[in-house]
């Protein structure tokens, strides 16, 4: 660290530096712009940082070594030198037995872990026969009716020997009781399945709308598989408390980091409030982010994301257990970003997104496919996207040292700025009650929208520059190969899933649903029964509308 002294003398050169080199040139030449800045609404980026940005920082306590509190460093000692962070694809193609084949395409080609995608009426807990799943069975990703889908899904793939992410929310319950009863079949001992179940619902209210239950049953719902989880499956993450939804609906970086960290502490406190033991389920919390296009302000969300985590469950929890408070997350690059205008470019913005979350240092990283602002991605482009991150992985140099950019002026300052606005906002939700009672009243909506509309008027007036889109335009545009989804595959949907009804013990799948029903009417742990009532193959709807029976369908419009 500099003393007063050094410092001075840094004040004194920079102030000489100013004058003398940088008045006279900007006055002849001028500068880009008036005003730089992170993203809309972010923050001021200066011309020029030293060491006096970040004069007041105490090392060893604001950032350690990696594996030691207070993470900014990182939650491991040997970084991706130990192991790379999980190489995870996003895929779901249709019908079972296609995202079986694009999950052994993936494998094939080196990917390190699953990562699943489900089509609307799964997410919404509807069967592909329900009047209010038309037109949308298997679009958006794999249409899961029932267990033996999840069979087909995972035909000839050891769950054992695999990790797996699957983005449900609402019916996060269901599927994860699918994918132990998969297991079971396949004599997988349940402490060994590992994955990750994203079932955040408060961002649902915020940012996505696939929401069934109001938010008490759903609060409850989460408990109860925090609970399960830690005495039956402990190696798999029970909530993906993600941020990633949050900033693509609009929000700038540190929105993301206060409005994610703000559902995890909600959760948490139901937890508790539960009668859990903090040091029980707090280990299986994980994260998920966005990264996008300024790769430094990236870098900067994560590390301040990882410090407040470890200060949140520090000082307001008191968590005891190491891994309790340590931040590990998930990345996606930036769908937003992605332009149906010169495709080809997308195939840049998600190199550069990536080096920002392994920079980082994310745990597990999807790179999206560069036609996916038009279509779901093609084999080709599904390949170049996991391309991109084995290149990064093994010749870039980026994997070698732990926390690259830690000591940089600019960044360790952005860092601390990250952090203090973000807490700045999680005071405010505090004063206004918590999460819930924030969404509630549409507050948290609402700063998020207005964030969108700035940026949307900063790209039609020019101000801010997205390539082959408000510049750099080109008159003609090439032919892109687009995935589309068979039109027949939902009628065969539909065809599955009404044979299935009529081929089980029809008796036995009404008394294991009753049995959700009172599980749901009292007080146990609602998981037992959902495993029971998928291994007698009760569909997901089924099973879905056994909950709203008793938890009732949350409309909307504020909770």
């Amino acid at each position: 660290m500099f003393d007063e002294e050094d410092l001075q003398e840094i004040r004194s050169a920079k102030a000489d530096w100013e004058a003398e080199s940088v008045e006279p040139t900007v006055e002849r030449f001028g500068e880009r712009k008036d005003e730089f800045t992170t993203d809309t609404g972010g923050h001021t980026v200066d011309r020029l940082y030293t060491p006096d940005d970040i004069a007041e920082k105490d090392y060893e306590e604001e950032l350690g070594f990696p594996g030691e509190p207070p993470y900014t460093r990182g939650v491991y000692p040997t970084g991706y030198r130990g192991r790379l962070w999980t190489m995870r694809q996003y895929a779901g193609m249709g019908t079972a037995a296609e995202t079986n084949e694009r999950f052994n395409y993936l494998r094939d080609e080196g990917q390190t872990g699953l990562s699943m995608a489900f089509d609307l009426p799964t997410q919404m807990g509807y069967d592909s026969d329900n009047a209010m799943a038309a037109g949308e069975v298997g679009k958006t990703g794999v249409a899961i009716d029932s267990l033996d889908d999840m069979e087909t899904v995972f035909d000839g793939i050891p769950l054992d020997e695999v990790s797996t992410s699957m983005t449900i929310n609402a019916p996060a319950s269901v599927l994860l009781a699918m994918y132990i009863a998969v297991g079971d079949k396949q004599g997988v001992d349940r402490e060994e399945l590992r994955g990750t179940i994203q079932n955040d619902v408060l961002k649902e209210y915020i940012a996505r709308n696939t929401y069934i239950y109001p938010p008490e049953p759903s609060m409850r719902i989460i408990t109860d598989i925090f609970e399960f989880c830690a005495e039956e499956v402990p190696n798999f993450n029970t909530i993906s408390i993600s941020g990633y939804h949050v900033r693509e609906a609009g929000s700038t970086a540190a929105q993301e980091i206060a409005f994610t960290l703000g559902d995890g502490i909600e959760y948490v406190e139901a937890a508790l409030e539960a009668g859990l033991d903090v040091d029980e389920f707090a280990p299986q919390l994980s994260f998920f982010f966005a990264s996008y296009n300024n790769i430094l302000e990236e870098v900067a969300k994560f590390r301040a994301a990882r410090r407040m985590w470890y200060k949140i469950m520090e000082e307001r929890f008191d968590a005891d257990n190491p891994k309790s408070k340590q931040l590990k997350f998930h990345t996606q690059t930036a769908g937003s970003t992605l332009t149906a205008q010169q495709v080809e470019n997308n195939v840049v913005r998600v190199a550069y997104q990536a080096l920002a979350a392994v920079l980082g240092g994310t745990q597990s990283l999807h790179t999206n496919g560069k036609d996916e602002a038009v279509s779901l991605p093609t084999e080709k482009s599904v390949r170049t996207a996991l391309r991109t991150q084995q290149i990064l992985a093994h010749e870039s140099g980026a994997a070698d040292t732990i926390d690259p950019l830690a000591g940089s002026y600019y960044v360790e300052s952005l860092t601390d700025e990250l952090e203090s606005e973000a807490f700045d906002i999680l005071d405010q939700i505090d004063d206004r009650g918590g999460m819930l009672p924030a969404i509630e009243d549409q507050w948290v909506q609402r700063e998020i929208q207005d964030t969108a509309f700035d940026r949307q008027q900063e790209q039609e007036a020019g101000e801010r520059i997205i390539v082959g889109v408000n510049e750099y335009q080109v008159e003609e545009e090439e032919d892109v190969d687009i995935e589309e989804v068979d039109e027949e595959l939902e009628q065969e949907q539909i065809d599955r899933v009404q044979t299935l009804r009529s081929d089980r013990d029809n008796e036995a799948v009404d008394a294991k649903l009753e049995a959700v029903r009172e599980a749901a009417r009292g007080d146990e742990n609602l998981l037992p029964y959902l495993v029971d009532a998928v291994k007698a193959y009760a569909t997901t709807g089924e099973i879905c509308d056994a909950m709203r029976d008793v938890f009732g369908e949350y409309q909307g419009g504020g909770i």
